[in-house]
Formats: C-alpha cells, structure tokens, sequence
C-alpha cells in the first residue's frame, strides 16, 4: 500500500510553537484518579493485508499484550479493528477478556488503506460520552494526512486521552506519524518486532496499570520494574510536560 501520505519534509514539520501549545495545554489537564477506581483502555488494530506476512506471530504478541491488560482486573476495555474497504469494527465496552480476546483473534486482514484518524475521531467521541483513560494501537503503517490526524491527537491530548502507539516494522512514514500522534496526544511510541513479546507484553500490563490507577501508579510501577517499563513511563512524563 503506497498511496502517498501528506507527510511534512523533516525540515518544515508541524510549527514548533503550534505544538507547544498543544502540549502546555494538555500538561495542565489533571489525569490522575483514585486507586481501585477502574478505568477504560481502548484497544485498536489496524488488520489491513500489509499485515498480513506476519499477523500469525503479530496475532500473538497482540494477544500476550491483551491478556496483560485484562488480567489486571478492573478495567473495561473497548476492541476497534479496521480493515478492507471502509470496515471499521466496534466491541461493546466490556471487563470480560475471554470473550474480547476471542474476537480479537479471530480477526483476519483483508486489502485496504489505513483508517488512523477514524480510530481517534472514535476516541474522542468515546471520551464525550463518558471517559476513557488511555488509547492503544497496533499498526504498521499510515497513509493519510498527518496534519488532520494530528489535529485530532491534539484534540485527545486536550481532553486527556494518552495515545499508546505500538508500531510494527520500520516504515518511515509510519514512525513519524506514529511519534507526532503520541507526543500530541500525551502519549508514548514504541516499535516491535518478532522479538518483542515478552517486552510489550509488560509495557501493555503498564498502560493498563495507567489507565486503572492514573500517573503516579504507573510511576510507582515503573520504579518496580525498571527497563522499557520505566522508558515508557519517562516518555509519557515528557509527553505530559511533567
């Protein structure tokens, strides 16, 4: 899939002081919230057929990350997947990860082009009608306009929305669009490969411990587990301007 993203030269990317401002904002948002209160994680894939060549082993990592999460306990989560010709896929909100992560897995690709900026236009909507404490998303590649998906990353990072990017392979494109969504959103960037497993598997179990606990839990985490965990921690502390 090669349909030639609007992406800005590494020269004359998105204003400096533009996305300063997005990020002062956002830092003054308060996001922490009381121990043992719960939270929601949507959880968002991208099943084009450029992930194909490696979904089987993908599917796997994804399902190591899911039951991280949903093992927690306490945590509603919501299951996005887009694919193909326009389909975009909806879970209801739901704490029961057997049945979530049956659907996830029985999730096959079909051909089709990148669908990023519905996923959080999606969020956002979601965090109107009641709110939700983290975004995460597993995908490859990015072929739309970065300027308007950022617009709306800006947006969730306004209303407190961290989005957790996890990102398959190397694309260039990908990776710039990727680190600008979670910068703007508050959130954190991550790449992955067959490797990854066993490590994506913690930083999920930390983004769910951030969307169940708030900041400082996910700080008092880190501190426990130290590596990628406190890397992720550390990203998301300069994400947030603090």
């Amino acid at each position: 899939m090669s349909k030639s993203p609007k992406v800005p030269d590494k020269q004359s990317r998105d204003s400096v002081a533009s996305v300063d401002a997005f990020l002062q904002k956002a830092a003054a948002i308060p996001r922490g919230k009381a121990p043992g209160s719960g939270g929601r994680l949507l959880f968002a894939l991208d099943a084009t057929a450029s992930r194909q060549p490696t979904w089987d082993h993908a599917a796997h990592i994804q399902a190591e990350m899911f039951q991280a999460a949903s093992a927690l306990g306490g945590l509603d989560i919501q299951l996005v997947f887009f694919r193909g010709f326009g389909e975009f896929k909806v879970s209801p909100w739901t704490g029961n990860g057997p049945e979530l992560l049956r659907l996830m897995t029985s999730v096959t690709c079909l051909a089709g082009t990148t669908q990023v900026g519905k996923v959080l236009k999606h969020a956002r909507n979601e965090q109107k009608r009641r709110k939700i404490d983290a975004l995460v998303y597993v995908g490859d590649c990015f072929e739309e306009d970065i300027d308007a998906v950022g617009t709306v990353a800006g947006e969730l990072g306004l209303l407190g929305v961290p989005c957790f990017m996890f990102h398959e392979g190397a694309d260039p494109i990908a990776t710039f669009a990727f680190q600008q969504i979670s910068k703007l959103s508050g959130g954190a960037y991550f790449r992955f490969d067959a490797s990854s497993a066993a490590t994506l598997k913690e930083l999920l179990r930390a983004v769910a411990v951030y969307a169940s606990g708030g900041f400082m839990a996910l700080k008092d985490h880190s501190q426990h587990q130290g590596g990628d965990v406190r890397q992720l921690t550390d990203q998301l502390a300069r994400h947030r301007g603090g």
